[in-house]
């Protein structure tokens, strides 16, 4: 399997010499599209009435659920990154951590499959969803992954979204909590009429 999965990674990482636009590409994918989850999860609290701030909630949960789930795995399974073994090329600066699963894409795909499981989401999601392969991609392609990182990236996310989708009461009773806060910290702006209720 790790053949395989080090053959995967030499066939989708960089060359030794890079155009500089797809290198400028993929470092846009890499370190900056995670940043689309906090801000659909704000825009469905703001803009989302009671139901769709219920489903942020429970879909940021299944996001930090999956995060720390990736700490116990590295904690037992310590999977070395590409440019920790020499492997390839490495074209981004990052930590020499323990590879498996990918948490960006596991935040990602966490939230992007807990907001598909609502009906009235679903589009969100899959879209959210869809923008995790090129993400995954340019991980790979820049050197800081393999591509097994990203199947436990998705199968971390899909777990988490389930589990975050079944138990419906410690859900409402989270939400009302985070909706208390949200009213508590933001109540000058709230009081203006700058943000909702």
């Amino acid at each position: 399997m790790e053949e395989l999965n080090q053959a995967l990674f030499l066939w989708m990482n960089a060359p030794a010499h890079p155009s500089a636009g797809t290198v400028l590409c993929a470092t846009v994918l890499a370190d900056y599209l995670i940043w689309l989850v906090p801000l659909l999860l704000v825009i469905c609290w703001l803009c989302g009435n009671a139901s769709t701030r219920c489903f942020a909630t429970e879909a940021a949960t299944a996001g930090l659920l999956a995060l720390g789930l990736n700490q116990l795995i590295g904690l037992v399974w310590q999977h070395p990154r590409p440019f920790m073994i020499g492997v390839g090329h490495t074209l981004i600066q990052h930590v020499a951590d323990s590879s498996f699963p990918s948490d960006h894409l596991t935040l990602l795909w966490a939230v992007a499959f807990s907001l598909a499981l609502h009906p009235h989401l679903r589009r969100i999601g899959v879209a959210l969803a869809l923008t995790g392969l090129p993400v995954a991609w340019a991980r790979i392609y820049l050197g800081v992954h393999f591509p097994l990182d990203m199947l436990g990236a998705a199968i971390v996310a899909a777990l988490t979204a389930a589990l975050c989708r079944q138990p419906q009461r410690l859900m409402s009773w989270l939400f009302q909590w985070v909706e208390q806060c949200y009213r508590f910290v933001g109540q000058p702006l709230i009081r203006r009429g700058w943000i909702p209720k």
